[in-house]
């Protein structure tokens, strides 16, 4: 009982020196304090509790299984971006970017643990995150890094790299230890063996680092805190340091109610005066799930000392918190980070703006929040965090929200390109979202921008896109009442164009005629040879002709090719005759196109159908030579008399 009551005083003494806080931090979450129950005697809650933990997290494996497998994706695109040699620092961005790859302190682990008999990849991949991702790197990456130059043989890189990693106050793992030297006992390299071996230590099987942490630990772990642990840990004679009680808190990580007595004790045991780098430790170990609370007063305590959150402790946290699902926490974190030296990157704005808009609820509050947190550090939204925030919307079919977060970011300072405003316009039309899209339309109206006709045809290209002849359609009306005819013309051409699928090709005509005569709109000259086709397509032989008309009428040459081939399958005189008249830029219609029509009928069979036309032709037609000439050679060939030779 007398252990019990030790232990329990440790921990509540967590929670009551957060309360003695002059100036409580806003960055603090208040949540209800939690029982505490002794690891040795469970009790029937603590039982359920987690049974309970275990049904949630059970709940969220598909979650946990998709997270995997991108992480799987982002380690084929490291591998292969990063066994390719000279790659310029854009071309590896431009990968990353495309490949949605956003480095994290996790990634960067198993990357290098992927790269570990590819040296050269693994260099090239540790240099690249040291320049643009430094705030990734930890003591933990520095020795996997450390541990693949030392066993695949490369002694002076190993050296030089030890020599960095002591300027930061880093160790040599034993892990890392046992890899390199033998390697370097394989290679025969017995001065760089006596050196390892120095530097590590003189006693490496009881005195490494790596084995008084495994004591220490070992000895938490193995008992109930009470005197006796106390009094085996003082009887270690132990000299704690920075490095000792970081690695025995790492170690400690999940078990880590544990590891915040030994936290408290040390320092009320006058071994140790914490100092940035331990609370910071303590503070990865607090950064999980099931211990907020704790974590969020240690935070607290971090600030009133006057400390700095380290770059390796909000990263890890960060992931840890995400990964949990637990955004807010997140974003509160970001938030206290963000006031500190070792803000974080432009990148964690859209990272977790991209975890807001896919979770289960899209909290506006949080995400106006992180644009607030990001905008008064004196960092402006760009483009570029918008079509992230886009492209998360549509993986969860949440595109509709794009109002709310255009919003938003306008409340933040940042208004959308026109091509953006497209861009969108198209989603909301192909996603048939009316509600959402006139919501929309109105946002445009009312931006103060200029007239965007680009939105509008993006808008109509979305309706046609899904079919929708009717929306399209009053858009396109609505287009051209707004903005005027003078940008129309490819709107009108993917209006055309869906008509004509739909086998409507004389509504299209319909339209196309009422645009040039009522609103002067300058058609495009494919559209025009569209229409054609489908009319004539489809038995609207007198409005291609009409078609003709109109574009005579906006300086167009006639297009004859289609009509040639209907005429000469189908046609009839009569229809032959319009055609030619309909063509006819001056008094009367070029010879070239009786001829072409001609030899098109004498080609299909039709030579009846030819007679009947040539009768039916102008006189100068009748009696031109070319037109005698071709239908002298087309006569139906008699079968020839046998002529006796002369004697």
């Amino acid at each position: 009982m007398r252990n019990q009551q030790r232990w329990l005083r440790l921990l509540l003494r967590h929670h009551s020196y957060s309360r003695k806080l002059i100036n409580p931090s806003p960055f603090q979450v208040n949540h209800s304090i939690r029982s505490i129950t002794s690891p040795t005697i469970p009790s029937r809650a603590s039982h359920m509790l987690s049974y309970q933990r275990l049904t949630i997290r059970n709940l969220s494996t598909s979650e946990l299984a998709v997270e995997h497998k991108d992480s799987d994706h982002h380690i084929t695109v490291l591998t292969d971006i990063f066994s390719k040699p000279n790659r310029n620092n854009d071309e590896i961005k431009l990968d990353l970017d495309s490949n949605s790859v956003v480095m994290t302190h996790d990634l960067v682990v198993k990357a290098l643990r992927s790269f570990n008999t590819a040296p050269d990849s693994a260099r090239r991949f540790f240099n690249w995150v040291l320049e643009n991702e430094s705030e990734r790197l930890s003591s933990k990456v520095y020795n996997y890094m450390l541990g693949i130059l030392g066993s695949n043989g490369f002694a002076k890189e190993f050296w030089d790299m030890v020599e960095i990693m002591k300027s930061k106050g880093y160790g040599v793992s034993r892990g890392t230890f046992n890899r390199t030297i033998e390697r370097f006992e394989k290679d025969k390299l017995s001065g760089d063996v006596k050196k390892l071996k120095e530097f590590y230590g003189p006693e490496l099987a009881d005195n490494s680092s790596e084995e008084v942490c495994s004591r220490v630990c070992k000895l938490i772990r193995g008992n109930v805190w009470g005197d006796d642990v106390e009094k085996q840990l003082r009887g270690l004679n132990l000299e704690f340091s920075s490095e000792l009680i970081t690695v025995v808190l790492e170690k400690l990580e999940c078990e880590s109610n544990k590891a915040l007595i030994f936290f408290r004790w040390i320092e009320e045991s006058g071994l140790f005066k914490h100092n940035e780098r331990t609370i910071n430790a303590m503070a990865r170990v607090l950064g999980r799930e099931e211990s907020g609370e704790k974590f969020w007063r240690l935070v607290d305590e971090m600030k009133t000392a006057g400390f700095e959150m380290e770059r390796e402790t909000y990263n890890k946290v960060l992931e840890n918190f995400v990964k949990r699902k637990m955004i807010k926490d997140a974003v509160d974190l970001y938030e206290f980070a963000m006031v500190g030296i070792n803000k974080p990157s432009s990148q964690d704005c859209t990272f977790l703006l991209k975890k807001i808009v896919v979770s289960k609820e899209l909290d506006l509050d949080l995400f106006s929040k992180v644009l607030r947190v990001f905008t008064e550090s004196g960092n402006s939204l760009t483009g570029a965090n918008l079509n992230a925030i886009l492209k998360s919307l549509t993986s969860v079919d949440r595109f509709g929200e794009c109002n709310n977060i255009l919003k938003a970011m306008k409340d933040a300072g940042f208004t959308p390109s026109l091509n953006q405003q497209s861009k969108i316009a198209f989603h909301l039309g192909s996603g048939g979202k009316d509600k959402d899209l006139n919501e929309f339309m109105n946002y445009i109206d009312s931006s103060g921008d200029t007239p965007n006709s680009k939105a509008w045809t993006s808008l109509i290209e979305g309706y046609c896109e899904a079919g929708d002849l009717v929306k399209a359609s009053d858009a396109f009306e609505m287009m051209v009442e707004k903005e005027g005819p003078s940008h129309a013309g490819y709107a009108l051409e993917l209006l055309v164009s869906l008509h004509c699928r739909k086998r409507r090709a004389i509504h299209a005509f319909k339209l196309v005629k009422k645009m040039v005569e009522e609103k002067e709109l300058h058609v495009w000259h494919t559209t025009y040879k569209l229409l054609i086709g489908k009319l004539l397509a489809q038995r609207g032989f007198e409005e291609a002709l009409d078609v003709l008309h109109l574009m005579k009428s906006q300086g167009y040459p006639p297009f004859l090719d289609p009509f040639i081939k209907y005429l000469s399958k189908t046609g009839t005189a009569d229809d032959a005759l319009a055609f030619t008249e309909a063509v006819t830029v001056k008094k009367f219609s070029s010879t070239s196109v009786f001829l072409n029509l001609f030899e098109a009928y004498f080609k299909a069979g039709r030579r009846s159908e030819a007679q009947d036309f040539l009768a039916k032709c102008p006189r100068y037609i009748r009696n031109h030579a070319d037109v005698l000439n071709l239908f002298c050679s087309m006569k139906p060939q008699k079968a020839a008399a046998t002529i006796p030779a002369a004697a």
